[in-house]
Formats: C-alpha cells, structure tokens, sequence
C-alpha cells in the first residue's frame, strides 16, 4: 500500500485491491506526513503575530543569530493577529518541508494541536506555555508581582488596571495575577479595564477612563498600551508623573526615550529567541530537551512613577 500511496509501481491486481481497501474503509492518507518523508532542508520557519512589535523582532533577531551560527535558515510568516493564517503558516511550512517551527502565539486552539500533529514537524511555543508542546515562556507572574509592589511602595492607592484579553494566557491573566496577588489585602481602590494591543486602541481606552476617573497610576499590561495612555493623557492636558503615573510591561527602546521614561518590567527576548532556536534544532536531531523554560524578568523603575 505504501508504494501505491507514493506513486509507486503496482501490479493491476493490486492495485484494484488497495483502492477496494481504501473504498471500504473510508481511507484518507496523510498527505502531510507522506510529503514529509522526503528530506528534510536546512529551514526552520517561525510564525508571529505582528511584525511591528518590538518583542517580535527582538525575538526574531536572536533566532535568527543562533540559526545562523548552526547553518540554518529562517523563514518567517507574519499572520497579523489571525488564528486561520497561524494555522495556514504550519500547513504552508510543512509543505515548503521546514526542519522545525517555532510558534509565537497568542493562544494555542485544538486547531493548533491538530494542524502541528498532522504535520509531523518540531515546534517550539514561545510566550506561551501548553502541556503538549514545548515551551519557552517569561516569567509573567513574577512581572506582575513586581508591578504591583512598585505602584503600592510609591503610595498609589488609586489605581488603575489596563489589561487584555484573557485568550492571551500570559499576558491577559499571568501578568495580570501577579498584579492581584501583590495588592491583595491592601489598602487601595482598584479598577479592572480591557483594551487592545495596538496604541490606538488604548488611546481610545484611556481617553475614556481618564474622562470618567482619576487613577493617580494606570498599570499598563504592555509597554505599547503604555505610550498610548501617554498620549492620551497628554491630548487632555494631565501633567505626567505628577498627576497621573503609568507603567508598562516588556522594556521596549522606546520606553527609555519618552518623556517622562517609562518605568517597566524588562523581558529577556532576545535570548527567548537564541534559546527557542537552539531548542528546535534539538528537537529536528531528536535530542532530548526541557518542555518549558522560563527566563526572568526585573524591574526597571524610570520616571513615569510619582511618590503619592
């Protein structure tokens, strides 16, 4: 049957059976794994959410060194923030017959697991953790807790919350817990908000917020969301740090260049990207490997936060 499925030569009577076979039991061959059978190339591909973020390419740039001092290449497929392209990306790669991937996604569907499965490929998740791949993640509790020690150390007690989606695991509920577990049984006023990751979106949010409140910090889950509270406050007239403090999350460039500085938690991707690509070419060489690693995170306090 083999031979038959890879268009191979069969005898006619032979061939008559496999197909009353296939007939009878309703067989769908894999044309995934057959293709896969072929030799591998020297490609990893990587799938991100967006190329305009500054975690992105970070991440993108240390995989591209450490793949590049072990003689591979990179391929990239950017779905901007589309479950049905992410899940295209792995199918597309493994018919491009890619080493490896690795994964930077928001969320990890059944549709995910199914489409890595079928293809047969290593993956490597980064930003995300799933009991069934591996992974490579920040330690976003942790920044959270280290967010929400600071804000309440400067004397906030009115605070409030800028957060996302809780589809995205790390950054919508880890960071977010971390922030609860530090000002839980504290003497302090705090209100929960969603936004979205793009500035504009949290332009929108916090105009809105800022209308109808006067938090004296706005905790920002993202630096991104971050500069477009900044923004925001500034179009209304309100003095930074001195009436409003914000903080960010990631210790993105541009957080040290803005007025005032942000103060933020610093994340370690350009080494999430050197590790997840020597992680993948263990996995294609069938070396055994961690199934998660964390990295650690700091603090980065700047100007961004007044005392109260």
């Amino acid at each position: 049957m083999s031979r038959y499925l890879n268009g191979g030569s069969v005898s006619l009577q032979t061939k008559k059976k496999i197909e009353q076979i296939i007939q009878e039991q309703n067989y769908i061959p894999n044309t995934f794994a057959q293709s896969l059978k072929a030799k591998k190339t020297n490609m990893i591909g990587a799938i991100v959410p967006r190329l305009d973020s500054y975690a992105t390419s970070q991440t993108l740039m240390g995989m591209d060194e450490e793949l590049r001092s072990q003689q591979y290449h990179l391929l990239i497929s950017n779905t901007n923030q589309e479950q049905e392209r992410e899940i295209e990306a792995i199918y597309d790669f493994a018919r491009q017959k890619v080493s490896g991937v690795i994964l930077l996604a928001a969320e990890v569907t059944d549709a995910h697991l199914k489409a890595i499965k079928e293809v047969c490929i290593p993956v490597i998740l980064v930003g995300q953790k799933h009991t069934e791949l591996h992974s490579i993640i920040h330690d976003d509790f942790k920044a959270g807790y280290l967010i929400g020690q600071h804000v309440l150390a400067k004397g906030h007690q009115h605070i409030a919350y800028l957060g996302v989606t809780e589809k995205d695991v790390a950054v919508g509920v880890k960071r977010k817990g971390g922030f609860q577990k530090a000002v839980a049984h504290k003497d302090a006023h705090i209100t929960y908000y969603e936004t979205g990751f793009k500035m504009k979106d949290a332009m929108k949010t916090a105009s809105h917020l800022l209308t109808s409140s006067s938090p004296s910090v706005i905790v920002c889950a993202t630096d991104n969301i971050a500069l477009g509270v900044m923004k925001a406050a500034y179009a209304q007239g309100i003095n930074m740090p001195t009436q409003l403090s914000i903080t960010g999350f990631g210790g993105y460039d541009t957080s040290e260049i803005v007025h005032p500085t942000l103060t933020t938690v610093g994340y370690s991707y350009f080494k999430a990207g050197t590790l997840s690509a020597a992680q993948v070419i263990k996995l294609v060489e069938e070396t055994d490997v961690n199934r998660c690693i964390t990295l650690d995170v700091k603090l980065i306090e700047r100007e961004s936060v007044d005392n109260r």
